[in-house]
Order: C-alpha cells, then sequence, then structure tokens
C-alpha cells in the first residue's frame, strides 16, 4: 500500500501531467506562438513526462520493508555539485524524505559547494566521514577524482547513491538515480534540430566536459542532429560559473555572426545564455535550448527568449534518495537492491526520475506542480 505522501505525490504530478497535455493541445490548435521579436516565434511542442508513479510505488514498498526497523543510527546526507537554483527542489525532496521516514533532520545533512569547487565537494565527504555518516547520494563534480574517496567509503561500510550524473568506473556504478541523460541530450537536440528547421551552427554550453551527465548529454544532442544540417561549432567549459557562460556566449556571438544556436547543458547555463543573446540583440536570430528549470530559465521561457527547456524532477532525486540511502542502512544493500530492481530501465542500473521538454505552452502547468509540492 502507498503511504500517504506516495499517494500525495503521484496523484499531484497525474493531475499536472493531464493540465500539460491539455496545454500543449490548445496550443497545437489555437496556433499561439512566442512573441514574434524573439527566436523562439518557431513553435515547439513540450511533453513533459516524469516516472512519479513507479517512484511512489518504490518508495512505499522499501518504507513497507523498513517499518518496525530502527533507523536511530541513519546518518545520511545529499551532496550536489553547484549551489544553483535547481537543486532547491533536491534539498526540499530530500528533507521530506528524511522527516516521512521520522529520520532527525540533524541526521540529514545536505551540502551544495557553494563555487562549485572540487576541494569545496572534498572537504565535505571529510567532514561527513569525520561524522560518521552512513551514506551519501552524490553528484560527483569530478567522477575520477571522486572515484579514490568513494572506494574508501564504501570498503568503510558507508553506502554511496550517484545522483544526476552516474558514476561509471567506481564502487558506486551500480545504481544511478536521475535522468537518463542521453534522452534529456537527445531531447535537446531534437527541440533544437526543431527551432532551427534543421541547419545552421549551433555552440554548446557546458559547465564540465568530464562529468557522465555532461558527456552523455551531449552524445545525446549531437546524435538527435544527426542527418540535418547542423553543425556544432564549439563546445565550451565553463567551469560551473554562469558568469564564464555569459562571457563565453557573448565571445562566440561576436566571433562567430552564422551561430544560430545555443545549448545549455547545466541548469544555470539557460539564463547566462539568454542574458547574453539579449546583451547582443539577437534574441530575433539565435535560438536557445537549455537544461532544467531555474527560476531564471522559467522567466527567459516565458518571455520567449529561450525556445525550450529539458527538465527533470531532481525532487525525487532528493526524496527517493533519502529512502535508498536509509534502506541500505538498516536492510542492506542486496535486501535493498533487490527491492529496488524492478523498478530500473533497461541497463539494469538507471533509477529514472524522469525527463520532459518544457515550453511556453507547459509552464503554468509546471509552476503549479512545483509548488504542489514545496519546492517554489
Amino acid at each position: 500500500m502507498m503511504t500517504t505522501k506516495a499517494r500525495t505525490f503521484a496523484a499531484v504530478a497525474t493531475v499536472a501531467m493531464l493540465a500539460l497535455s491539455a496545454a500543449a493541445c490548445s496550443k497545437n490548435a489555437n496556433g499561439k506562438a512566442a512573441p514574434k521579436s524573439t527566436a523562439s516565434a518557431v513553435t515547439l511542442s513540450g511533453t513533459v513526462t516524469f516516472n512519479q508513479d513507479n517512484l511512489a510505488k518504490l518508495d512505499a514498498a522499501l518504507k513497507t520493508a523498513m517499518a518496525g526497523k530502527d533507523l536511530s543510527a541513519v546518518n545520511i546526507a545529499m551532496v550536489v555539485n553547484v549551489a544553483a537554483d535547481y537543486w532547491t527542489a533536491g534539498r526540499v525532496g530530500f528533507l521530506k524524505g528524511c522527516s516521512d521516514l521520522g529520520i532527525a533532520s540533524s541526521k540529514c545533512t545536505y551540502f551544495a559547494p557553494p563555487t562549485g569547487k572540487l576541494t569545496e565537494q572534498d572537504s565535505e565527504l571529510e567532514t561527513l566521514r569525520s561524522q560518521g555518516v552512513t551514506g551519501y547520494s552524490i553528484s560527483a563534480i569530478d567522477p575520477t577524482s571522486a572515484a579514490g574517496t568513494i572506494h574508501t567509503d564504501v570498503t568503510h561500510g558507508v553506502a554511496v547513491l550517484a545522483i544526476d550524473s552516474p558514476l561509471p568506473g567506481t564502487d558506486a556504478a551500480s545504481l544511478y538515480l536521475g535522468t537518463p541523460n542521453y534522452t534529456a541530450g537527445f531531447q535537446a537536440g531534437t527541440a533544437m534540430k526543431q527551432v532551427l528547421g534543421g541547419k545552421g551552427k549551433v555552440a554548446i554550453l557546458v559547465g564540465s566536459l568530464t562529468a557522465s551527465n555532461a558527456t552523455q548529454r551531449i552524445q545525446g544532442f549531437t546524435d538527435a542532429l544527426k542527418g540535418t544540417s547542423i553543425t556544432i561549432a564549439q563546445k565550451v567549459n565553463d567551469n560551473l560559473q554562469a558568469s564564464t557562460a555569459t562571457s563565453d556566449a557573448e565571445t562566440i556571438l561576436a566571433n562567430n555572426p552564422d551561430v544560430n544556436g545555443l545549448y545549455g547543458v547545466y541548469s544555470y547555463d539557460g539564463p547566462a545564455l539568454a542574458q547574453a543573446v539579449t546583451s547582443a540583440g539577437k534574441t530575433a536570430t539565435v535560438h536557445i535550448v537549455s537544461d532544467d528549470s531555474d527560476a531564471q530559465t522559467l522567466g527567459f521561457i516565458k518571455s520567449g527568449v529561450i525556445s525550450g527547456t529539458v527538465v527533470q524532477m531532481p525532487y525525487a532525486q532528493g526524496y527517493t534518495g533519502a529512502f535508498i540511502l536509509a534502506a541500505e542502512k538498516v536492510l542492506g544493500k542486496d535486501a535493498t537492491m533487490a527491492i529496488i530492481k524492478p523498478y530500473l530501465e533497461t541497463d539494469g542500473s538507471t533509477l529514472s526520475s524522469g525527463v520532459g521538454l518544457l515550453t511556453q505552452s507547459d509552464l503554468s502547468s509546471y509552476q503549479t506542480l512545483q509548488q504542489q509540492l514545496g519546492i517554489s
């Protein structure tokens, strides 16, 4: 039987998805488009779906398995890769998951590196270890650098869960909770192909050229453009800095007047690129497709400066992540994985938190869903 929280999450998301579908159909029927002063006058059809039903069932199954167990020794954390608006939903979900399990807030630590530096994330992991953490979820800034730390922690019985970006080649490679990143990138590429009419030149801006989520998204984006006349002009690493992304985009636009598309891979990239395009006076000629749904991104979606953004459900990464980490402590890894297995994607390791494309037509319903989950 589902918990009250699980039923609420599923019901809220289902109602919102119906509203999103209705909004999309309405847009197709009445032909409304973005303001003609922006590049997004080319109409995109949004499609927002999440894996909320399956995750609600999984949450309920994990909670049932832990019923009557002593959770007093559970001490878990959620460690993300940068202090960005995107992770607000993840933090809310994580703390709500802890609350629903009856875990004291003092035993549930959320950490976001203030400037997105690897040293900040590494330092936090050391702190957590000294505080007796029993498990943590992590969006690793650099999976290769994190491999040694993860190995040490897993060897000492600490559960490590990859979120947001997989951790291939590490002791945490067997389970990834987050967006199927290749699929997300492919969806972004499909959107770009549509708004550019199959021809043009695109630049990609991203916070890391080595993180798995970034490389998989870029590969999916690139594959979606195959068979078109769209070429990739540049791939630029902004090192998790929004200001750098803006200046990089400004330089690209100034030096490459034939670039008519920008793809921003990390959550802050969309607003950064929108600001650059606006400053350059090219909102009518340069199309932007981004990832995630920061407040600024939603504003640029509403105005039409950003044509579409690929959205995730970081709330679920936080909420379900708390359940998984608690279960690994009280049930053990094997028992926990046995419960999770039926909900995995065909690759046997990905627990999808969902992916979709948000456009002007879906904006109101999406914001309603965010509010009902306590995110905004």
